[in-house]
């Protein structure tokens, strides 16, 4: 068997069919019709065999069946085959799928499940910053004490956020990214307490409504390393903590 035939009956695998009525059918084109010795001679597919997993193939709608003596085979084109496989795996999916969203749907009786999550990467940490912004109906805080960590997605997103009635504050000691938002309307610039000491591993904080927020901290192999929650008990209690002793500022 070559390299691109088993290349061949790998990908059929993936597409549903085994090994067995991967290489019954493969034969057959090669054949282009033939009974079942026939195809035992050309694969390692005993010819015992050939018989259930020609019917298979025939229930799957890949080949026709003449009702002689000896029964021969013939497979329908490659196209017909294309479409075929492409129509049952598309039901598949959608019935996987229709699976997989009634279970997420479903309650999971009265018990709350507090989803804490961990993002690594610089690129990541904005992704998620963003998302959690976006979704802020009522108030945001973001501090930082890096200018580079208010990046253009950040920035855009605080404003457009202010411009839709959200009450926004930005947190800084520094005087570069007090700046930023200067000319910002809608956006209230806010310098951390006063005992607050530099941290250099602090990254940002963000906050938003009550029950969404994500801290991080640089460095390591990762850059940056942040965890965030939402809509969750655990969010609004660290929220509510941070808040209460004045940490939600970040020199």
């Amino acid at each position: 068997m070559s390299g691109d035939e088993t290349a061949a009956i790998d990908a059929f695998e993936q597409l549903g069919l085994t090994s067995y009525e991967a290489k019954v059918f493969i034969a057959l084109h090669r054949l282009s019709a033939g009974t079942a010795r026939d195809v035992a001679d050309i694969t390692d597919v005993p010819r015992s065999q050939v018989y259930s997993v020609a019917e298979s193939l025939e229930d799957r709608g890949l080949l026709e069946v003449q009702q002689s003596n000896p029964i021969r085979y013939r497979p329908v084109s490659v196209e017909e085959a294309r479409e075929t496989l492409r129509s049952q795996f598309e039901r598949e999916q959608e019935r996987a799928f229709e699976y997989v969203e009634a279970v997420e749907s479903e309650p999971e009786g009265e018990e709350t499940q507090e989803n804490i999550w961990t993002v690594r990467g610089r690129d990541r940490v904005d992704d998620r910053s963003v998302d959690i912004l976006s979704q802020a109906e009522h108030r945001i805080v973001f501090g930082t004490r890096l200018p580079e960590l208010v990046t253009p997605s950040i920035e855009r997103t605080l404003a457009e956020r202010a411009a839709a009635g959200v009450s926004v504050s930005v947190v800084s000691g520094r005087d570069a990214v007090r700046e930023q938002f200067a000319a910002v309307d809608g956006v209230t610039i806010e310098r951390p307490p006063a005992h607050r000491t530099d941290d250099q591993r602090s990254g940002r904080i963000v906050i938003a409504d009550d029950d969404s927020i994500l801290l991080s901290v640089r460095g390591g192999e990762d850059g940056e390393t942040a965890i965030w929650s939402s809509g969750s008990l655990f969010a609004s209690v660290l929220i509510q903590l941070i808040e209460a002793s004045d940490e939600m500022a970040v020199e």
